[in-house]
């Protein structure tokens, strides 16, 4: 009722800025993708939606995702077992199962 006697019209008014590209349908269906699976690339993800009929770049799937709390991350590579593991193991492959029982195996990793 206020705006319609402040302006006489009850339609929206136009706001300033660019509109989305995207419509929340659009990121909900890209942040679904990603979160079944984890390891898509935003490149395949930009072509998913080339296929639909919107055409959006790279940098804009990067910015829906990290909106969505998305960060793209990779995992440190370690190696399985250390030298001095496998050292280790070979000297005493030999020996029974009581041994191996009473043996542990550290990586030395604090966990919080």
């Amino acid at each position: 009722v206020r705006k319609y006697k402040h302006h006489g019209t009850t339609q929206p008014s136009y706001r300033s800025g660019r509109r989305r590209v995207l419509s929340p349908t659009d990121e909900h269906t890209l942040v679904q993708k990603v979160q079944i699976n984890p390891r898509t690339t935003a490149k395949d993800l930009m072509k998913m939606l080339e296929e639909t009929g919107t055409k959006v770049s790279i940098s804009t799937v990067k910015r829906v995702l990290y909106r969505h709390n998305l960060k793209g991350r990779s995992a440190r590579r370690k190696r399985l077992l250390q030298k001095s593991q496998t050292t280790f193991a070979t000297a005493n492959g030999d020996k029974d199962c009581t041994f191996w029982r009473n043996v542990y195996w550290s990586d030395e990793t604090i966990w919080p």
